[in-house]
């Protein structure tokens, strides 16, 4: 059996869903006993997203083994319950950048370098390359942007010259489309699918399969007149409306039949799918036995894909416990300007990873106010960070403690770059990215909530623990709780004596999964809900 190669486009209007539909694919050909692998085409000129302000671009997602990627791959991960790799995210910077170093190096022997064909070359080996690596049966490959895009064209013509490359059976063309509703006619209108399709024809590809996204139920007629006139079979068009969660999707399109038409024009098998745990776990989502109230203090709290996955390793977290996680987004701003009521009454407080001084001092607020109140608080990197810095402050009396990202004359530096630790004037610049060891603490928080000694987790940061600060700071109670396995970085801290109050220099929010949540969401999660109702039995063991 060849590899068979998915291409997942979008129409219409961006944001359409491809990211969640393309993991929802995964998922569904992974419960047929298929190996899979996702990949995500990002038509930008950025090489990676990593320099992106996130009301650009949303979170930038960590993979393993340290690629900076797009958010959706974060969905890939969390459906497919797989690790993914950096080759399953490219830009057109990528590309371009290493056509052209090929050129400078003399690789193409003096030819002319054109799009045609050494770009869409280029892009064809990436593409074939994440099948290989992953020695995966299936590649399903998602398109970034909306057809029509003068920037994803050579994207689009490479899936064009792999479909006659590869075997007619060997590839499938699936196109995401919206259907919009028009209130002073109250109907939905097929028009703007038929010139997304007639657009994505007009470069050579046409549709297999054409999945229509809307707030309204699609009826058979509109199913019928869009098989009609974007020439598809009628059992090709499926219908998505709008769920109430991301979860749901890929039971609607397992219920519509998309499975098994996959698998017949794949020329695969089409045995038996097992989604039981899959639906036994959106079931508990759909059916909480409580709420529990999570503060979220950020800076980019208006544009909630900036903290994407942490909010989505607390909806797995509380179907853990039974339960649902309500999240109260704050500004960590309007905490700088003295508005604790944005705090009372949450039963948890989360502060995330960031970048820049820009409401800093808000997030040291809040962990000022879960430490004094007893209030579960994880601290995610620089979450952290503002934990250190807080207690340095308040409990051992440093006066302008800090970090050197922030002030670098402070006289308490104690969140610095390693060089500065070890006196290296020249401090570079490279960030701590991918997955790195840490060695747990016997009798810690952290120990018992991981069940293990040593743990792997992925990071993105500059800035460590100050490890000249570190005994001053545990003779105080702010304990080391997880350290690099030799012991020079400080990876995890907790607060002795509180009920719950942890930071890690680490993302953990990237390896939650549906059915497999984070030890330290379930952990903030569980003492949240001891914080509201103290003798509240978790499920969770």
């Amino acid at each position: 059996m060849g590899r068979k190669y998915i291409f997942v486009t979008g129409g219409v209007v961006s944001s359409v869903g491809k990211g969640i539909v393309t993991a929802a694919l995964g998922r569904l050909l992974k419960s047929r006993g298929l190996s899979v692998v996702l990949q995500k085409l990002d038509p930008y000129l950025n090489v990676d997203p990593g320099t992106m302000s996130p009301y650009q671009h949303g979170e930038v997602f960590v993979t393993a083994d340290g690629a900076e990627t797009d958010l959706d791959l974060g969905h890939y991960e969390r459906f497919l319950d797989q690790d993914l790799t950096g080759l399953s995210s490219i830009t057109a910077g990528q590309i371009y950048q290493t056509v052209i170093a090929k050129e400078r190096r003399g690789d193409y022997l003096g030819r002319t370098i054109q799009a045609i064909p050494h770009v869409t070359n280029e892009i064809k080996a990436r593409i074939r390359m994440v099948g290989e690596a992953a020695q995966a049966q299936i590649v399903v490959v998602e398109v970034g942007g909306t057809v029509g895009d003068i920037e994803g064209q050579p994207f689009l013509e490479a899936i064009r010259q792999m479909r006659n490359e590869e075997e007619r059976s060997d590839t499938l063309s699936v196109h995401v489309t919206f259907l919009p509703y028009l209130s002073t006619t109250g109907e939905l209108k097929t028009k703007p699918t038929q010139h997304s399709v007639r657009e994505l024809r007009s470069l050579g590809i046409q549709p297999d399969v054409i999945i229509c996204r809307s707030d309204l139920a699609v009826g058979e007629e509109l199913r019928e007149k869009v098989s009609l006139f974007c020439d598809v079979p009628k059992e090709a068009v499926v219908p998505l409306l709008t769920m109430p969660t991301i979860y749901d999707v890929p039971l609607v399109l397992e219920e519509a039949g998309l499975t098994n038409y996959i698998l017949h024009r794949l020329d695969l098998p089409t045995s038996e799918g097992d989604l039981a745990d899959w639906r036994r776990w959106v079931e508990q989502l759909r059916t909480p036995r409580g709420q529990v109230e999570i503060a979220l203090v950020g800076k980019y709290v208006e544009l909630p894909d900036a903290y994407l996955s942490v909010k989505e390793a607390l909806i797995h977290a509380g179907v853990a416990h039974g339960v649902g996680v309500r999240i109260r987004w704050v500004h960590s701003q309007l905490l700088e300007e003295g508005r604790l009521d944005m705090l009372e009454g949450v039963h948890g407080v989360i502060v995330p990873g960031g970048f820049g001084e820009r409401g800093i001092e808000g997030k040291v607020v809040a962990a000022r106010y879960a430490r004094e109140r007893g209030i579960p608080y994880l601290g995610l990197c620089l979450g952290m960070q503002v934990m250190v810095i807080e207690y340095a402050r308040h409990v051992l009396g440093w006066r302008g403690a800090h970090s050197t990202e922030f002030d670098p004359h402070t006289p308490y530096p104690v969140i610095c770059l390693m060089e500065e630790q070890l006196g290296i004037v020249d401090k570079g610049g490279t960030m701590r990215l991918g997955s790195y060891p840490c060695s747990l603490r016997p009798g810690t928080q952290a120990h018992h909530l991981y069940g293990t000694e040593t743990i792997w987790e992925r990071h993105r940061h500059r800035y460590e623990f100050n490890i000249q600060y570190r005994e001053a700071l545990e003779r105080a109670g702010l304990v080391a709780s997880g350290t690099s396995p030799e012991g020079t970085l400080v990876e995890i801290c907790e607060v002795r004596d509180h009920p719950f109050m942890i930071g890690c220099q680490f993302h953990p929010e990237f390896r939650s999964r549906p059915g497999r949540p984070h030890p330290l969401f379930l952990g903030l999660v569980r003492a949240a809900l001891a914080c509201q109702r103290p003798a509240f039995a978790s499920p969770y063991t």
